[in-house]
């Protein structure tokens, strides 16, 4: 049949548009052209407002601090990746005030065989008494350990960026840091919290291990812009440090055993408690005693509670006749 007979040939729109479908198909297959947009609310958290898929791009690869060569620092590598997530980022408007619960008193000791860091179980927001039972000393490895003071919360979430710090060095240097290397990692984490110690919210751990290379247990104290110290025999820190360390003065000995130490730590505690409201003494009716841990070259070991409540007894048992110790 002519196209005379038929007359004009109609256009199919659906015809029409069906091959720029297809071409913006194969473009966006190819990376060609940007994807379809998706609304705020449909993309995932982790990291910022982009899920793995953007980042990725629509050439499949990895973005570019992913793959390229640079820090073995855990911290540097988020700073790059996920900012936002850092506990240093986080910021409160300039003359705001915030109640949250603090850390008290952290001791360490340094004893023949490595050292003891014991902790009480207190935590103060403002008069009040926030929690009892918190923890405050934990494993940085498996021959070092850190109690926090300041700002609870912020501390902790420190602590656990600075235990992931050390495991993403070993993983990518293939050997341990030295004692050295972690004390000076954890000041820089403290120094870049400096923005939120000057909003009152500062963090002041106290870092302990077993130096490999020296066969001796060394102690670490910061302040709030990261300036590193490292303390011969004992420390305290928190806000009933100068009773800790004043008990310890007077009791340490150059020959103190592993068990010694234990029991000048908690006995230091003991006295800081009973001068200091912020801190927690052991509380026997609730069974809530210090977390104490001991590094050797053997490795970290935290103590069992019924060996620290033996010891607890033992001093309460003491007081009773010399109450002043």
């Amino acid at each position: 049949m002519s196209r005379a007979t038929c007359g004009p040939r109609r256009s199919r729109p659906h015809l029409r548009q069906r091959p720029r479908r297809l071409v913006l198909h194969l473009q966006r297959r190819s990376g060609t052209v940007p994807g379809p947009h998706r609304h705020p609310a449909q993309r995932d958290r982790l990291p910022r407002e982009d899920n793995v898929a953007a980042d990725l791009g629509h050439s499949g690869r990895l973005p570019a601090h992913f793959t390229a060569a640079g820090s073995s620092s855990f911290s540097d590598f988020l700073g790059l990746a996920a900012p936002d997530l850092l506990p240093s980022r986080l910021t409160f408007p300039a003359g705001s005030s915030v109640d949250v619960p603090h850390g008290t008193t952290i001791v360490a000791v340094t004893h023949t065989s490595g050292v003891v860091m014991a902790g009480d179980r207190r935590a103060t927001m403002g008069n009040i008494i926030a929690q009892r039972d918190i923890e405050k000393v934990f494993p940085a490895d498996e021959l070092s350990c850190v109690g926090i003071a300041g700002t609870a919360g912020l501390a902790i979430e420190m602590v656990r960026l600075f235990q992931v710090e050390l495991e993403h060095y070993e993983k990518l240097e293939g050997s341990v840091m030295s004692l050295e290397g972690k004390a000076n990692r954890l000041s820089a984490m403290i120094r870049g919290n400096l923005a939120m110690a000057m909003q009152g919210l500062a963090v002041v751990p106290l870092f302990a291990g077993y130096d490999v290379s020296r066969g001796i247990g060394r102690i670490f104290s910061y302040d709030v812009t990261g300036g590193r110290y490292e303390e011969h025999s004992f420390h305290s820190v928190g806000s009933g440090s100068m009773f800790a360390r004043g008990a310890l003065k007077k009791r340490y000995r150059d020959d103190v055993d592993e068990a010694g130490a234990i029991r000048l730590a908690v006995d230091a505690l003991y006295d800081a408690a009973d001068d200091d409201s912020a801190t927690g003494g052991p509380d026997l009716a609730r069974k809530i005693y210090p977390v104490v841990m001991t590094v050797t070259p053997d490795g970290l070991r935290r103590i069992p509670e019924a060996d620290v409540e033996a010891v607890v007894q033992g001093i309460v048992d003491e007081r009773m006749t010399r109450p002043g110790g």
